[in-house]
């Protein structure tokens, strides 16, 4: 991404910001003061596993992955794209990560601190209230999410994926999808090939 680019983005996102809320001038000069944009490479690691982290990620562009290491191998947990927001479990638990999270391409985000969320539920008490209503929606969607995922079959969690993903089908190898969606790649590449045998019409989201 160039500097140009950049800008732009910059830009959408705080108008996008500014479009949710009706801020009074205090409050928008406030929250423009403690915004940190950063740039990240692809294949840069934000969070080991052991690493304890008060930083979480807004995604203005670029992808997130979040993965365990069990026996060597990568379990990946989620992938996290433009308008997701990354929250390390360690600020929940109080304890070291378990797990890892790195950029699966070159990444603009926007980063916040337990400091400056704190700055600003203590100017503006009304913010707690709203970000605890979106804490416990998604806490919400995550769990029936889950729950779809554990009693669906191999096939059902691949076309589930796609079509609610479908731009990660371009976006992230196929193996990371497999292992995202608990199963071998071999299992996936037999799963692709009998949609496609069965003329699905998913070829629209690169079966």
């Amino acid at each position: 991404m160039n500097l140009k680019d950049v800008e732009l983005l910059k830009h959408q996102y705080l108008n996008e910001m500014f479009s949710l809320m009706n801020f009074t001038e205090e409050e928008w000069e406030v929250i423009i003061s403690l915004q940190a944009f950063r740039q990240y490479k692809k294949g840069t690691i934000l969070l080991k596993e052991g690493q304890f982290s008060k930083t979480s990620f807004y995604v203005i562009k670029g992808c997130l992955r979040s993965y365990y290491l069990l026996d060597g191998e990568e379990k990946i947990n989620e992938f996290y794209t433009e308008r997701d927001y990354f929250t390390p479990s360690c600020l929940v638990t109080n304890k070291p990560a378990e797990h890892y999270l790195d950029c699966l391409e070159d990444c603009l985000v926007n980063v916040s601190t337990a400091e400056s969320e704190t700055i600003i539920m203590e100017k503006f008490p009304r913010f707690e209230k709203l970000c605890r209503a979106y804490s416990e929606e998604l806490v919400v969607k995550q769990k029936s999410e889950f729950d779809r995922f554990k009693i669906a079959s191999q096939e059902q969690r691949y076309i589930n994926f796609a079509t609610k993903r479908p731009d990660l089908m371009q976006r992230v190898p196929q193996y990371q999808i497999a292992s995202y969606l608990g199963l071998t790649p071999q299992s996936l590449s037999r799963i692709r090939k009998r949609l496609v045998k069965t003329d699905f019409n998913f070829h629209r989201v690169a079966v």
